[in-house]
């Protein structure tokens, strides 16, 4: 990793949401040099001041920081001047926690939604009007396989708006290890990776590790599924996702459905996850937290909707995993494609 004195950073970062995303980007950001805070739940803040914060990752990074190098706090300092915050709360918080930063943070200060989802810009700036939100995308997904331990399982760039706010800041997350690439329109990156999110419920329900899962053909059938919903929405509303695997977006159901054999050649890159990694949505479950269900099929069966098409395989993956906390267990890939509805 290169020295953040590559790459001056503009001022200090605010982490909103120290989740496994929120503590991932932030602690990369301060082993870079860059001044962090971090604002989330007692329970993640207990640990942090007791164990520190670990990193590591599928590349072999492991790098630490001690409880004493870490400032946090549960609620947003009253007078904080952040040159940039990362909203990182799950999306049914994101209300709450834009409108705290409203009346905390100097007006005009960029914050960028690392959510999933496509709809948390708009409710971060509907509580948050003094603040400019900005649209940002995580591809690659964050385990916490213990107390201040967070792991990175998988890979890829982050990418962002595009606003002259962020640019200084594109050096200063490289020199960090963390590519950001900006784009004049994130809608078809927010997309893009919804339609690669739609694996998230079916990892959670799988009981399994996520290399485990896309080993296992008749639980990808059922990604498959919920994806040709989110592109025949995605068509009716007129959206072209962007191409963030080396496939295009509209081969990755038919690449899904393949044998297992022809699918570890075809898929190589896609199976390049390691051992520890999960969906953030199988924390979610084992933590008996809320999920973003709501954030990933809702957002497809409302797009549907909208356009006068329908997603029926993606509700009944909603009220699958809304009803899972009061009957948990976990579905191999026939008994899903039954409760999906898949012949």
């Amino acid at each position: 990793m290169n020295d953040a004195s590559d790459a001056s950073a503009p001022g200090s970062v605010l982490v909103m949401g120290a989740g496994a995303i929120g503590c991932f980007l932030g602690a990369s950001l301060q082993l870079g040099g860059v001044e962090v805070s971090y604002v989330g739940r007692p329970r993640v803040l207990d640990e942090l001041r007791e164990h520190g914060l670990r990193l590591t990752d599928l590349d072999g990074r492991d790098r630490s920081l001690r409880p004493d190098q870490l400032t946090s706090a549960d609620t947003v300092p009253p007078h904080a001047r952040p040159a940039l915050v990362l909203l990182c709360v799950k999306s049914g918080a994101t209300a709450e926690a834009a409108a705290a930063l409203d009346v905390a943070v100097a007006a005009g200060t960029p914050v960028v939604s690392m959510q999933n989802g496509t709809s948390n810009v708009a409710v971060a700036h509907a509580a948050a009007p003094r603040l400019r939100v900005l649209a940002g995308m995580v591809p690659f997904n964050v385990a916490q396989p213990g107390p201040g331990h967070f792991h990175r399982g998988t890979s890829g760039a982050l990418a962002a708006q595009d606003d002259p706010a962020l640019r200084p800041w594109v050096a200063v997350f490289a020199a960090a290890g963390l590519a950001l690439e900006l784009h004049a329109d994130l809608r078809a990156v927010q997309w893009a990776k919804l339609l690669l999110n739609l694996n998230n419920p079916v990892n959670a329900l799988s009981g399994l590790a996520l290399r485990r899962q896309l080993l296992d053909r008749g639980l990808r059938s059922c990604v498959a599924a919920l994806q040709d919903e989110g592109l025949a929405a995605l068509r009716a509303a007129g959206i072209e996702p962007a191409r963030l695997t080396p496939l295009p977006p509209a081969w990755l159901p038919g690449v899904l459905r393949l044998p297992t054999p022809l699918f570890r050649l075809v898929a190589a890159k896609m199976l390049r996850v390691d051992a520890q990694a999960r969906s953030s949505m199988a924390d979610d479950f084992a933590r008996g937290r809320p999920t973003e269900i709501d954030a990933l099929c809702g957002e497809v069966v409302r797009l549907a909707r909208a356009h006068g098409t329908a997603a029926p395989v993606n509700e009944r993956m909603v009220d699958l995993v809304q009803a899972w906390p009061a009957q948990p267990k976990a579905y191999d890939g026939n008994e899903l494609r039954r409760a999906l509805g898949l012949k």
